[in-house]
């Protein structure tokens, strides 16, 4: 695989060597096609948004070719075990649907955007969703998409242009898709438009944080073999924007999280091919088209040195941003008017001191 398969949504890095987080681990073996070893974060809240980088209808530059992008994912699907490269996408797919169960509500109509071979609906109950529009930009992706209780709808189309009337659905999902999105804004006020009043939106995907041990490594390895580096990495949205981002599009009631999911492969070279296989491969329009051998065993090098594990194996960190937002309905809970409040804080602080003296 050239060099230019690397980067992309999920291979752009912040360039953090170290992580103080505990992690629990779980094994799936290093049998069959994917060898590799879980080990998963626990979650850490944080809130905010910013665009990953605005259409051209929009007036700006649009960093991704979608074209590319979608003959990509069309190939993945095609491989003759496309499921052996979908462990990130099925283990993302079931942590959206949990997002799911946690709201006690039957969906009538729901939307996955960007729903690849069906990663969140195999996950999903007909109890929960009674039936499911599936919509991506890549045909076979849809036609090998995996089995779902659920009755469901396979739609080709754009994230960006969803050709659906509004208030439609009850609720949209969409998991590890957006992040190859050129006008993230545009994408949301689409999946605004689409759901009803008190309508949900529950979504994943890749945080700036993700394959930061494999930018840092081809980087290096490019200084030392040729002088400088070109960007491996495609645009990505930041979390501290990404809550704006949903507000301005219309959402309320928001919750945004991060999670990171570590897997480790025996070397480079299997963290490359593996991204190939999930249709993850950079569409950047400035990548770079390939990168010389030696390079390529250098940064193999750099790799295992920097970041290798005791038992040889190499890890690599993806970092999810998790995202829930309402549609506005008059049923909904609204916060109180300012000056509403009965108890000030400097009452809470006495009571707070009443009960110290008690407990003494």
């Amino acid at each position: 695989m050239g060099a230019a398969a690397v980067g992309g949504g999920a291979a752009a890095v912040g360039a953090r060597a170290l992580r103080g987080s505990a992690r629990s681990v779980l094994r799936a073996g290093w049998g069959g096609g994917c060898r590799r070893l879980w080990t998963l974060s626990g979650r850490a809240a944080a809130a905010g948004s910013s665009s990953a980088g605005a259409s051209s209808g929009s007036g700006a530059l649009s960093p991704f070719d979608r074209r590319l992008k979608r003959k990509q994912k069309n190939w993945a699907a095609l491989q003759v075990e496309p499921a052996k490269c979908d462990y990130l996408r099925e283990e993302v797919g079931g942590r959206i649907a949990d997002r799911v169960f946690d709201i006690t509500r039957t969906f009538p109509l729901a939307l996955d955007v960007g729903s690849g071979r069906g990663y969140i609906a195999q996950h999903l109950t007909k109890e929960t969703i009674e039936k499911l529009i599936q919509v991506d930009i890549a045909e076979n992706a849809l036609k090998n998409a995996v089995e779902s209780e659920i009755p469901t709808v396979n739609v080709v189309a754009d994230e960006e242009f969803l050709p659906f009337k509004e208030d439609t659905f009850d609720l949209v999902v969409s998991s590890l898709s957006l992040h190859w999105v050129n006008d993230l804004p545009r994408a949301f006020r689409e999946i605004h438009q689409v759901l009803k009043p008190d309508g949900v939106f529950i979504g994943a995907m890749f945080g700036g944080d993700t394959l930061y041990e494999l930018r840092c490594s081809l980087q290096l390895a490019e200084l030392e073999r040729e002088g400088g580096f070109s960007p491996h990495v495609s645009p990505f949205t930041a979390v501290s924007d990404l809550g704006h981002l949903l507000s301005r599009a219309g959402f309320n009631t928001l919750t945004v999280d991060t999670d990171e999911i570590q897997v480790n492969y025996p070397g480079l070279f299997e963290v490359m091919e593996d991204l190939q296989g999930m249709g993850e491969s950079n569409c950047s329009w400035n990548r770079k088209p390939l990168l010389h051998r030696e390079t390529m065993l250098a940064a193999a090098a750099i790799y295992r040195e920097m970041y290798g594990n005791s038992d040889g194996s190499v890890p690599a960190t993806f970092q999810i941003y998790y995202m829930i937002g309402w549609k506005f309905h008059e049923s909904q809970a609204r916060p109180a008017q300012r000056g509403s409040a009965t108890v000030s804080f400097g009452d809470l602080a006495k009571i707070d001191g009443l009960l110290s003296r008690i407990k003494k």
